[in-house]
C-alpha cells in the first residue's frame, strides 16, 4: 500500500532545502547582489545612536529562510561601510536547527567582535505579537526578509508592521522569487500539478510590489539571475532528485507517495521552456530573484 502524501516536517524541510542550495546558484546570486548593490544601499543608513559605552551603533533585524551565511556577509558589508560601528543584530527564525546552525557559524567567525546577536526562535507573527504585547517598538536601521514571505499568513500586514520598525533613513530588504522565474510560471500555469500538502503562498515580486504601492512606500527592485540544476528529478530512484522534488512540492517523499499521473504532470511541467532550459544535457530551472529595497 502506497503511503499517503504529507507535508514536510521542520527537520525534513532542512534536509530538502540543503539539497536545493547545493544544486542552485541562490547563494552566488545573493553574493552578486551584495557586491554590486549592498554597499550603496547601506551607506544611506545614517542613524548613529550612542549607547552607554559612547560607541556608535546600528541595529539590524534579520528574518528569513535559513541563509545565515548571507546574513553574515551583509553584516560584514555594514561593518566595511560603517567602520567602528557596533552592530546590534537580532534574528527571527522559528526552526531550532537553523538557529543552532547560525550560532555555530557565529562562533566560528572571529571577525564579528563588534556585533551582538540576539536570537528569537519565533515566527515573524509571534515576534510581532510579542513586540505589541510588551509595548516596546524597537527601531532598526536595516531589516531583511530573505525568501520568507511564502510562509507568512498575512503578507500585507507583516510588511506594514516590519516597515514600521524602521528608523529614520532605515532600509527594508525583501528577497523574493522574480516574476521571470520558473516558479512564477509553475504556480500560474501548472498549479494543478502541485500537491495540496504545500501550504505556502504562491507569491512573486509583483505581489510584493503591489502591497508596497498600496502602502505608499518608496521602493526599488533589482533583478538577479539564478538557476537550479534539477536534472536528478528525472532520474528514477535518485535520492538527490527525490529531495529536490520534496523541496519543490513541500511534500515528504513526493516521488514515492504522489499518484503516478500527478508525478508525470509535474515532471512534464518542469521541462517546459517557461520553467527550465537545457544546458549541456542538464535541466536548469529558472530561479531568478528580485531584491526589493524599501525606504523608511
Amino acid at each position: 500500500m502506497i503511503p499517503s502524501m504529507r507535508s514536510l516536517t521542520a527537520e525534513e524541510y532542512v534536509e530538502a532545502f540543503k539539497s536545493f542550495l547545493d544544486h542552485s546558484t541562490e547563494h552566488q546570486c545573493m553574493d552578486e547582489f551584495n557586491k554590486e548593490q549592498m554597499p550603496n544601499i547601506v551607506v544611506g543608513i545614517t542613524r548613529l545612536c550612542h549607547c552607554m559605552s559612547h560607541k556608535a551603533e546600528h541595529a539590524s533585524l534579520l528574518l528569513g529562510d535559513f541563509l545565515a551565511g548571507a546574513d553574515l556577509k551583509m553584516i560584514r558589508i555594514l561593518q566595511a561601510v560603517h567602520p567602528g560601528v557596533f552592530i546590534d543584530n537580532e534574528i527571527v527564525e522559528p526552526n531550532p536547527q537553523h538557529v543552532a546552525a547560525y550560532k555555530e557559524l557565529v562562533n566560528q567567525a572571529p571577525d564579528l567582535q563588534n556585533v551582538s546577536f540576539i536570537w528569537h526562535q519565533l515566527t515573524s507573527l509571534e515576534y510581532e505579537q510579542q513586540v505589541k504585547e510588551k509595548g516596546t517598538h524597537k527601531k532598526f536601521d536595516f531589516i531583511h526578509m530573505i525568501q520568507m514571505l511564502y510562509r507568512v499568513e498575512d503578507i500585507p500586514n507583516t510588511i506594514k508592521f516590519f516597515h514600521s520598525c524602521l528608523d529614520h533613513h532605515g532600509k527594508l530588504l525583501i528577497i523574493i522569487l522574480s516574476d521571470s522565474s520558473g516558479w512564477a510560471s509553475l504556480w500560474k500555469k501548472y498549479r494543478d500539478c502541485l500537491p495540496a500538502t504545500d501550504s505556502g503562498h504562491y507569491i512573486t515580486s509583483s505581489g510584493i510590489t503591489d502591497v508596497l504601492q498600496r502602502l505608499g512606500v518608496e521602493h526599488r527592485v533589482y533583478e538577479f539571475p539564478s538557476g537550479w540544476d534539477i536534472t536528478e528529478c528525472f532520474i528514477e530512484g535518485d535520492a538527490v532528485g527525490g529531495r529536490m522534488m520534496d523541496f519543490l512540492t513541500g511534500t515528504k517523499n513526493f516521488l514515492g507517495t504522489a499518484p503516478p499521473a500527478l508525478r508525470r504532470r509535474l515532471q512534464e511541467a518542469l521541462c517546459q521552456p517557461e520553467c527550465s532550459s537545457t544546458r549541456d544535457g542538464r535541466v536548469i530551472f529558472n530561479n531568478n530573484l528580485s531584491m526589493i529595497v524599501v525606504e523608511s
